[in-house]
């Protein structure tokens, strides 16, 4: 029998995406709707590894199932690493990821390359029946175009 993990998501694409990566493991992702949880978890941590722990361990007391959660965003120097942790909220949660990223280009508009450093930052959080919880913290380096691409 599959041991059962949480992977504490909305996102149905990241869900997809874990389910891939894990799919040689001898374990069963299920989203937090097939666990049964409906609440919504205010994410109010200081970084992104809190804000994944949260989500983490919030579930798992309540399920008492192994959970994974991830919190994720872009850090922009010049703009003091805003959007970061509300990178998902910025300029407004319903606001459109094409207008987000027009007004990120409207601010650096006239900024030089070596001034348009940033990051993709991705923190995982598990956090085990027993009450660990283990984090990893990842980020890729790069700069922020004169375009929009991708």
């Amino acid at each position: 029998m599959k041991k059962k993990i949480i992977f504490a998501t909305g996102n149905e694409g990241k869900l997809q995406e874990i389910r891939m990566i894990m799919a040689d493991l001898n374990v069963d992702v299920i989203s937090m709707k097939e666990a049964g949880v409906t609440q919504e978890i205010e994410e109010n941590g200081v970084s992104f590894a809190e804000n994944a722990t949260i989500k983490a361990t919030t579930i798992m007391k309540e399920t008492g199932i192994l959970t994974l959660a991830d919190d994720s965003g872009l850090e922009i120097d010049y703009l003091n690493k805003e959007p970061g942790i509300y990178s998902a909220r910025y300029l407004g949660e319903h606001t459109p990821y094409s207008e987000k990223n027009r007004i990120i280009m409207e601010r650096l508009n006239g900024v030089p390359d070596e001034k348009r450093t940033a990051r993709f930052v991705c923190a995982i959080a598990a956090a085990l029946p027993n009450g660990e919880v283990i984090t990893t913290t990842a980020s890729v380096e790069g700069r922020i175009g004169y375009e929009e691409k991708g």
